[in-house]
């Protein structure tokens, strides 16, 4: 039955946990990131050098190694750094504008429709920045050819993915230590049908946008990849993600006329560590 003005269904229903829960589903790359709660508009983090520490060699001392100090000699000294870097807030979010008739009187549910397509807009807002962010990381390297190439002999995914995790052990991180790979999906299917990946690889569906594993990496397949371009990162190690306001959606009536459904949020996703990713062009 219809309602009258001033008794809507929507008045009555808990609208954010409803959209959060179709919302989660399409959060795929929060999984890779740390999440810092904030109140602050511009925060600040510290990117660490990857470098070994080495010893610092002083006048009339030669020595560069940490082996062979003599009996009673002082230690060697030692220096590493950091490099201060900010970032802003970014607001995501977005607005529908319901008639009341649409919403009360439409032979299909387009209350759930909105509240599902809402926020799967805004995880897909949230995932482009995450991704947009891990793609500065200065690691990269050129595939050594398309993934798709018609000579099927040069197709070769599992190197590039080797040589990447590669590129992170030798600056020091345990690239198999809860390792991402992510792609866009024609990059999936080009992985999935290359017989040596398909060989080397469990590909079974999983949750939050992951889709099996391969050299002991997850994968992740979500649409706001960029095409041909393959990411890579240690989860919760290479990205941080600041939250001063988690995803939250109101109702806001206007009476006999309809109804604003605002969902919005508000964080900012950063590198922190840059040779903890790794990215493959041209794939």
């Amino acid at each position: 039955m219809a309602d009258t003005p001033g008794m809507e269904d929507l008045r009555g229903e808990i609208v954010s946990p409803v959209v959060q829960n179709y919302a989660m589903e399409n959060f795929t790359m929060r999984q890779v990131c740390t999440v810092i709660k904030t109140s602050k508009e511009v925060n600040t983090y510290y990117e660490e050098t990857d470098s070994n520490i080495t010893r610092t060699v002083t006048t009339g001392i030669t020595a560069t190694t940490f082996a062979g100090i003599p009996e009673g000699a002082a230690f060697p000294f030692v220096e590493h750094s950091w490099t201060e870097t900010n970032a802003r807030m970014l607001k995501h979010g977005a607005d529908h504008f319901m008639t009341w008739e649409v919403a009360n009187l439409s032979a299909i549910d387009v209350k759930a429709r909105m509240y599902e397509r809402i926020g799967q807009a805004i995880a897909h807002s949230e995932d482009t920045a995450i991704i947009t962010e891990l793609a500065t990381t200065t690691s990269t390297a050129a595939a050594t050819a398309t993934w798709d190439n018609a000579t099927e002999s040069l197709q070769q995914p599992l190197k590039d993915i080797l040589k990447g995790i590669a590129a992170m052990q030798v600056r020091n991180w345990n690239a198999y230590k809860n390792l991402y790979i992510i792609m866009h999906p024609n990059n999936f299917m080009e992985l999935m049908n290359n017989p040596v990946c398909r060989n080397a690889g469990t590909y079974e569906i999983l949750n939050n946008g992951r889709r099996g594993r391969i050299a002991g990496a997850t994968i992740i397949v979500n649409n706001a990849s960029t095409e041909n371009t393959v990411l890579m990162c240690i989860g919760q190690s290479a990205m941080s993600l600041y939250e001063a306001k988690p995803l939250t959606t109101v109702v806001i009536p206007q009476e006999g006329i309809g109804y604003t459904i605002r969902s919005w949020l508000m964080n900012v996703p950063v590198l922190v560590n840059n040779y903890a990713a790794y990215k493959i062009t041209g794939c």
